[in-house]
């Protein structure tokens, strides 16, 4: 029997900074003399006695090591256990009101918040009280910290989905695991909260409300995307989707190369392929969209720009804003809305999907193989970044896009199942699985969301959400019974 004790302890003490921010969202509303403050006030008592007995009891079993075994078992518990714990505000929500949610709808927000998807089954989020719009806006700012150091610390050690060759970058960490961790957290978080006070600053100059400024500016940065309005960033000034751009571009960038730039190291920002690698994807793919709404003469020049570059730049990040019914542009922005989603931002980022750089190993991988067939006695190192890439990060990373595609076809097959139509099972699978939140059509699409999915979609849904941002095989070796073998 392996011992849990470390595991639960790290659990129990995530929960009680979620039960302490929920004290912070009850003021919220209680200053604004909201009634939702009692609710809010009742889940953050219920999350900190219970984190507090978890802390308590597994006191004693604080290690400085995890096993291989805990250290999967602590990434996959932590974004099923913290979901339950952050659903609460929303199941105390004001009685007889679309803010009062049940387990289902809960649940499915707070791992929408927490996996930074975006998908959301809320709506008349105009008159949603500050409190929880504020609780929606933080789970999102934590699960971006969390993805950032899940994806430095504990995707390298466990060799999944070929991040083991990012090791050397500052990533490297034996087997201290939980020291490195927080060193690593402590780290990103002083530059974690510089973009999110920046992009504060920057919404508040453009004219958006300081509440505003600081909800939008936590989704922005954690690539999260749930807003203050059913109308996402519709209705705000070109200047503000702009700096939303900005700041989206930011946080789907490697934090290890802001690391960097802290100490004064400025090159390796410029010459990272996963950076040059993000932006010509978006700039090149936003140009097709912007020459595309001009020939049909939906708008002129500036709105085309602004308009393709922030949505493109939102669905490649993952974070979900809309700025207008993309869905609705014609077939050729569908389907580079489509292809964009399942390419995403950079490893080590606050972003989703499958990640630039494992695209270019493929790419990479391919022109050795080519080389090969041309000339069957040569010798064709595979490199990327100038850097030798080991047969088992390549074999790594083919096995993620095999399980990222399989997952796919089968969150298709099971959303369709509960009489979807088809656009709306493969976008919406598509959607969670790469945790981009909207989907296409009339029901998921950027003008609805997935309140009106039934139950059993919205349990498919969440699951996906979970599968994505654990990236997969993370998840499939805890159901590997060699795995548990001592």
């Amino acid at each position: 029997m392996y011992d849990i004790r470390p595991v639960a302890s790290v659990i129990g003490r995530l929960t009680a900074v979620l039960g302490a921010t929920m004290i912070l969202a009850a003021m919220i509303d209680a200053y604004s003399g909201h009634e939702n403050w009692r609710g809010t006030g009742f889940a953050a008592f219920l999350t900190l006695t219970a984190s507090s007995a978890v802390v308590l009891v597994t006191r004693s079993a604080i290690e400085e090591r995890l096993s291989r075994q805990q250290a999967f078992l602590l990434t996959t518990l932590v974004w099923v256990v913290l979901p339950v714990f952050g659903a609460l505000p929303f199941l105390y929500g004001p009685a007889d009101t679309p803010y009062r949610l049940d387990f289902t709808d809960a649940y499915f927000e707070a791992v929408s918040g927490l996996t930074t998807t975006g998908a959301t089954v809320m709506s008349q989020l105009d008159t949603a009280p500050p409190g929880l719009l504020f609780w929606r806006a933080v789970l999102q700012w934590y699960g971006g910290v969390g993805i950032v150091v899940f994806a430095m610390v504990f995707l390298p050690a466990m060799k999944i989905g070929g991040m083991q060759f990012f090791r050397s970058e500052s990533f490297d960490i034996g087997t201290d695991i939980l020291p490195r961790a927080a060193e690593v957290a402590g780290q990103l978080f002083w530059i974690y909260l510089a973009l999110t006070v920046g992009c504060v600053l920057a919404y508040s100059a453009t004219g958006m409300e300081a509440f505003d400024a600081i909800c939008h500016a936590m989704t922005t940065v954690s690539t999260g995307g749930l807003g203050n309005y059913d109308t996402s960033f519709a209705g705000f000034s070109a200047g503000a989707q702009y700096v939303a751009v900005l700041f989206m571009m930011l946080a789907a960038l490697p934090f290890i190369r802001f690391i960097e730039l802290s100490r004064g190291r400025a090159r390796p920002i410029v010459r990272d392929r996963q950076v040059q690698g993000f932006l010509g994807v978006v700039l090149v793919v936003s140009g097709l969209v912007m020459l595309w709404l001009l020939f049909e003469g939906r708008t002129d020049v500036e709105a085309a720009f602004r308009a393709s570059l922030f949505n493109i730049t939102s669905i490649t990040t993952g974070t979900g804003y809309a700025s207008a019914p993309y869905d609705s542009w014609g077939g050729l922005p569908i389907a580079l809305f489509f292809t964009v989603a399942l390419i995403g931002g950079c490893a080590g980022s606050t972003s989703c999907s499958a990640k630039v750089f494992r695209y270019q190993i493929l790419f990479a991988a391919l022109i050795q193989q080519i080389r090969r067939i041309h000339s069957p006695s040569g010798i064709f190192p595979l490199r990327y970044d100038n850097r030798a890439v080991e047969p088992e990060v390549l074999s790594s990373v083919m096995a993620f896009f095999f399980v990222f595609v399989t997952a796919l076809s089968v969150w298709a097959i099971l959303l369709s199942m509960f009489g979807l139509p088809a656009i709306t099972a493969i976008s919406g699978a598509v959607a969670v699985l790469a945790n981009v939140g909207p989907g296409l059509g009339t029901q998921i699409g950027p003008s609805g969301n997935y309140a009106d999915l039934p139950e059993g979609a919205k349990w498919i849904c969440s699951m996906g959400m979970l599968l994505g941002r654990l990236e997969f095989i993370s998840v499939l070796v805890l159901l590997t019974p060699s795995f548990w073998r001592r």
